[in-house]
């Protein structure tokens, strides 16, 4: 695999593009198609073009070693804190990363070389909006420390706009396996209950069968995130996305937001995305034996018409530590779904679990006295 290709974890500060009118820097507004000036407040209309999603070939992609591909050069910072390493932008002075909320020290910057991303899934949901889920959903946790209640006034500053690297892969699949198929009956059997009185009764029982056969399944989109800094449960519970609004790639829509590189090359994601496809492959297997039981002895799948492409995908983002150990929240930036790590109130619980035993034991003695 060519160097440019092994791949880190990088995320950049705000993208920054001019206005035509003034020359400040603007950001994308959610939602929209328009860059904002927040100076003079020229609307800078985004280009549209006509999205056709070209997949690429993969067996090609590896054989040819990438040499036709789009590729840019950015500058990286690895973050001490997490290991992520962070695109710096232009002039930029200071910085931190967004899932650990480490200080980034500026001057140990250095120049890698990425793919180019194909197409990018804009943000949808507005920054005051994140604030809003973000700031109820925190209120809403049972047994929260009082300190995670009280950051979560103070997520302007804290809350960060973040395009995460995905590839997606599609397949044609041809499985061979050999199994068992299981097959209920019932038997009536004699037993002695406790009076010392025969009785009968139905007992179930399973008849296997050794079978084997082929399954085909055709895979479209196999989500891999290629950023290896957020937990794969995390990146899981930001799904579903809406691949069907994808956009043609343009900085334009980076504007104002950090985004990340892969960490992760297309190879090595293919390996888990073939993960992803074997818990569906496993499960045409079992239907396809049938029967109320099935036992998968041995399988052998093989992966035809495999392509892929790179994508952005966008996702709001805020770290805080309790105790010395992090906890990550994620908000999905197209659908407004909320996910997270979270603390808790060891104090609270205790205090719960004394007054539960309180409550208990006035009853135990009003109950006690009534008799």
């Amino acid at each position: 695999m060519e160097e440019e290709f092994a791949g880190k974890t990088v995320e950049s500060t705000q993208n920054q593009i001019k206005c035509h009118d003034c020359g400040a820097f603007l950001q994308f507004e959610p939602g929209t198609e328009t860059l904002n000036c927040s100076y003079c407040g020229a609307a800078n209309e985004i280009p549209k073009e006509e999205v056709t999603i070209e997949e690429n070939d993969f067996h090609a992609f590896l054989e040819s070693k990438a040499n036709q591909t789009p590729k840019e050069k950015v500058a990286v910072i690895n973050c001490s804190g997490c290991g992520a390493s962070s695109k710096l932008e232009e002039n930029s002075t200071a910085d931190f990363c967004s899932f650990c909320a480490t200080p980034l020290v500026v001057s140990q910057s250095s120049t890698e070389e990425f793919m180019t991303p194909q197409y990018v899934l804009p943000f949808k949901i507005t920054r005051k909006e994140s604030e809003e889920i973000f700031v109820k959903w925190i209120k809403g946790l049972w047994f929260a420390p009082k300190d995670l209640t009280n950051y979560a006034e103070h997520t302007v500053d804290r809350l960060s706009g973040n395009y995460l690297p995905y590839w997606t892969y599609d397949s044609r699949t041809n499985t061979s396996y050999i199994g068992e198929r299981g097959d209920h009956y019932y038997v009536t059997e004699t037993y002695t209950d406790s009076n010392g009185k025969s009785q009968t009764r139905s007992v179930q029982k399973t008849r296997w069968t050794l079978v084997s056969g082929d399954v085909n399944n055709i895979f479209d989109d196999v989500l891999v995130c290629a950023s290896k800094v957020l937990p794969d449960k995390m990146t899981r519970e930001l799904e579903p996305w809406d691949l069907e609004a994808l956009e043609n790639f343009n900085e334009s829509y980076l504007s104002g937001f950090k985004s990340q590189c892969y960490q992760l090359d297309v190879e090595d994601g293919f390996g888990f995305a073939k993960g992803v496809m074997d818990v569906e492959i496993k499960n045409s297997i079992r239907n396809h034996i049938g029967g109320d039981e099935q036992r998968i002895t041995k399988s052998s799948t093989r992966y035809n018409d495999i392509s892929f492409k790179y994508i952005l995908l966008p996702l709001w983002i805020s770290s805080y530590k309790h105790k010395e150990k992090l906890f990550r929240f994620t908000i999905n930036a197209r659908t407004g779904e909320i996910h997270g790590e979270r603390p808790y109130s060891v104090i609270k619980i205790a205090l719960l679990i004394l007054a539960i035993i309180a409550v208990a034991g006035g009853i135990y003695l009003l109950v006690n006295q009534g008799k």
